[in-house]
């Protein structure tokens, strides 16, 4: 548990972030500011600089588009840097860059904004890292984040024109790759062994585990 909330409290970043997304949306919205232009225009070269500023930019017709991507990006963020420390931050990198990418390659003509290719990029990573890494503990989080988060599935199919459902695709595609990619990378549970678990591993009963080696070498 100690351990829990100084993970949480070590990334308390993910709030700041937050409310940075937040700031940028009260003030596109007080001042007319029309952000969706950072956002992605596929094939388009200044369509290319929404690959970094689009997930920055939501909706300014209502709150719905942030409020309904503040909450998933939270949980599945700080999932991904507990669970997943060691690569956390270049699995985030990824989903950020390699989804707006392709959406920027493959999506409709128009402008795509929000964060949400990157969150279906974790949640997928999330799941399927689980899955490839068949360790019982990461597949537990797996089946918790799909129990949570199952019905965002319907997101990667084409149900309604102002959503980006390509955003949604591209990162489910790359959470998926990079869930496959990172499989061999060590996550936050699992440990370097110790000397009693080489130990055992050997099949060495004795203490001396330096002097049964050498004995081995020998052999």
């Amino acid at each position: 548990m100690k351990d829990f909330y100084n993970i949480f409290l070590k990334h308390y970043w993910i709030i700041f972030f937050l409310i940075f997304l937040w700031l940028i949306h009260f003030s596109n919205l007080h001042f007319s500011l029309n952000l969706y232009q950072l956002g992605i225009f596929p094939r388009t070269l200044d369509g290319l600089w929404g690959i970094i500023f689009a997930p920055l930019v939501h909706s300014s017709s209502d709150n719905n588009h942030l409020i309904n991507n503040s909450v998933p990006f939270l949980i599945l963020t700080w999932a991904m840097f507990y669970f997943y420390r060691p690569i956390a931050w270049r699995v985030l990198f990824f989903s950020w860059i390699i989804t707006g990418l392709s959406v920027w390659v493959f999506g409709r003509n128009s402008f795509h904004i929000g964060i949400s290719g990157v969150i279906y990029s974790q949640l997928f990573f999330l799941f399927f890292s689980g899955v490839f890494r068949q360790d019982s503990r990461l597949l537990t989080v797996a089946l918790l984040v799909v129990f949570i988060y199952g019905s965002m599935l319907w997101g990667i199919f084409p149900y309604d024109w102002k959503i980006s459902y390509e955003s949604h695709l591209s990162g489910a595609i790359v959470g998926v790759i990079l869930s496959r990619f990172y499989r061999k990378e060590n996550a936050t549970f699992i440990k370097p062994k110790t000397q009693w678990e080489i130990e055992e591993d050997l099949g060495i009963e004795s203490d001396d585990l330096d002097g049964a080696w050498k004995q081995n070498l020998e052999d």
